[in-house]
């Protein structure tokens, strides 16, 4: 029992000196899964998150972005017979009917309508097949690169698949355009065409969760269940994406849960002028960042940040133009990239070339 005793009071004591860093990542019973920080870009959790696998309803985000951008949302569609005979879920559309394509939207985001899908499809791309383009066309863009769609609805399909981490991609570029976002968290909506309102089948916005803002749900019997939700709380907002879940309503509440409570956002550097010196001569170099630097850190993180800038050699075409970037470490892993500009204004998007860099690293045009 002495003995006993004395290992007790030697455990604690190393308890108390060396406290354990965050509690155990969430466990998912997705095959694929990710947690995401929408303003970032940081992974913060994964769980093969680059594996290609079937995707279910979760494809009518992409069906649902390129409707919005397309500006068309107060036309009226008229219902093709090929519509009307999608398979699966449905807002139950008449062939020969008119309905707004803003309504269209709303029935395939709330209530998963394949018919809808396809009648958006024919609508904004001329065809189904020619919206499925503009669907691979903007996966490209997005930065999608083990996605590939074959129609707009999510049904089974050898050509039709993407990924955990393809898709939360997808959702953070989504989650930047307020109609889409006003769309996607809303709980009940009625079009003028029908007698009764649309409720969301997403569970967490309907109050199984106080801080989702957005999602879309997913099920055929090959892809088994897909979830995408978004939550926010305070000022950070997260991404959740799983496939085939048995357990997915729980699993993103974990996942939120977990990634809220261990991380901050925390401003790592600010925009303005600053000094850099050029590694070669030792000349002092001024540039300037267009925005604050905020990353969602850990206890531990906050404590290893490092930077590392690179001036370029070349002399600035213009005022505007990039003369550098700085590298942002944690434990020496880069997880961020900023562009260095010339001057002190905020230029347009593609010369802001942030990058994010993940365990698997890949190409964020979204930065």
């Amino acid at each position: 029992m002495r003995y006993a005793a004395i290992a007790l009071a030697c455990l604690l004591i190393i308890h108390f000196f060396n406290p354990v860093v965050g509690q155990a990542e969430p466990g998912v019973s997705a095959s694929n899964a990710i947690l995401l920080e929408q303003s970032s870009g940081r992974v913060l959790f994964e769980k093969q998150a680059h594996q290609q696998q079937p995707i279910a309803s979760i494809t009518k985000i992409m069906t649902a972005i390129i409707a919005v951008e397309s500006g068309q949302l107060n036309e009226p569609v008229t219902i093709s017979n090929r519509a009307v005979n999608a398979i699966g879920s449905s807002i139950y559309l008449e062939e020969g009917e008119n309905m707004k394509l803003k309504d269209l939207v709303y029935g395939l985001t709330l209530r998963s309508g394949n018919d809808a899908a396809v009648a958006i499809s024919e609508h904004v791309g001329g065809s189904m097949e020619g919206f499925v383009h503009l669907m691979n066309q903007k996966a490209k863009w997005i930065g999608m690169t083990n996605t590939s769609f074959a129609n707009p609805h999510g049904l089974d399909s050898d050509q039709h698949y993407s990924t955990a981490y393809d898709m939360a991609l997808l959702m953070r570029y989504a989650m930047d355009n307020d109609i889409f976002r006003e769309v996607t968290k809303t709980k009940s909506y009625k079009s003028d065409k029908r007698a009764y309102a649309w409720r969301n089948k997403h569970k967490l916005l309907t109050g199984m969760y106080d801080y989702a803002n957005g999602g879309k749900t997913g099920f055929t019997k090959i892809a088994g269940r897909t979830l995408v939700s978004s939550a926010k709380k305070g000022d950070m907002e997260l991404i959740a994406v799983t496939l085939d879940g048995p357990d997915d309503w729980r699993n993103h509440i974990d996942m939120f849960e977990w990634g809220f409570s261990q991380y901050d956002m925390t401003t790592i550097d600010q925009k303005g002028e600053s000094i850099y010196q050029m590694a070669e001569n030792g000349d002092q170099v001024t540039g300037y960042l267009h925005h604050d630097i905020t990353l969602p850190l850990n206890d531990h993180e906050r404590q290893q940040i490092e930077s590392q800038s690179f001036i370029l050699h070349e002399k600035p075409r213009t005022a505007a133009d990039v003369i550098g970037k700085t590298i942002y470490f944690v434990d020496a892993v880069p997880i961020k990239e900023v562009a260095i500009h010339s001057d002190r204004n905020k230029a347009g998007i593609l010369t802001d070339m942030v990058t994010i860099y993940q365990r698997i690293t890949g190409f964020d045009p979204h930065g």
